[in-house]
C-alpha cells in the first residue's frame, strides 16, 4: 500500500483552514522518510486498531519518534479506530484514554467504516493548530510593536558633555 496524501479544507471560527495530510499507515518501509514528514508537521494523528493490541503497543515508539523529530509545539491526537468492531476489541477505550491522559494527548475512538468521529478528529487537531498559530502571530505582533527601533534616516538628538545638542543620523 502506498502512502496517502490528502488536501482538506475545514472552517475554524469562520475562517477556512487548508491542510495537507500525509498517511504512511505506520508501515516500516516509510520509517526512513518519516523524519522528513516530521520536520514540517504542525499536527499528528496517531491511529491504532482497537482489534490489534500490537498497534496500540507501538504507539509509544511512534510518539517518541514524533517528540524526537518534530517541533515541540506539534499538536498530537490519538485515535482508536474500528470502534464498530466492539466484539473483536483487544484494547479498551479506558486503556486508550489513560495513555492519552498520561502523554497529554487528545483522544477519540473512531470508525472509518461508519464515518464515526472521523471529521471530529480532524476538526479537533486543526482547531488546536489554528489556536496555537493564532497565539504565535499575536505574540509576534505584540513583540514587534514593543521593540520598535528608529527607522533608517531618523534623526536623534544627543547631548554631549558640554550640554550642547548634536544631531546624529542613524544609517544601516
Amino acid at each position: 500500500m502506498n502512502h496517502l496524501h490528502l488536501l482538506i479544507s475545514i472552517m475554524v471560527e469562520g475562517k477556512t483552514v487548508k491542510a495537507q495530510i500525509w498517511d504512511t499507515a505506520g508501515q516500516e518501509r516509510y520509517r526512513a522518510i518519516t523524519s522528513a514528514y516530521y520536520r514540517g508537521a504542525v499536527g499528528a494523528l496517531l491511529v491504532y486498531d482497537i482489534t490489534k493490541r500490537q498497534t496500540f503497543d507501538n504507539l509509544q515508539r511512534w510518539l517518541r519518534e514524533l517528540r524526537d523529530h518534530a517541533d515541540s509545539n506539534i499538536v498530537i491526537m490519538m485515535a482508536g479506530n474500528k470502534s464498530d468492531l466492539t466484539h473483536l476489541r483487544t484494547v479498551s477505550e479506558e486503556d486508550g484514554q489513560a495513555l492519552a491522559e498520561r502523554e497529554g494527548l487528545s483522544f477519540l475512538e473512531t470508525s472509518a467504516l461508519e464515518a464515526t468521529n472521523i471529521e471530529k478528529a480532524f476538526q479537533t487537531v486543526l482547531n488546536e493548530i489554528y489556536h496555537i498559530i493564532s497565539k504565535k502571530a499575536l505574540a509576534a505582533q505584540a513583540a514587534a510593536a514593543s521593540t520598535s527601533v528608529p527607522s533608517q534616516g531618523t534623526t536623534i538628538n544627543v547631548m554631549d558633555a558640554s550640554g550642547s545638542t548634536k544631531k546624529v543620523c542613524c544609517s544601516t
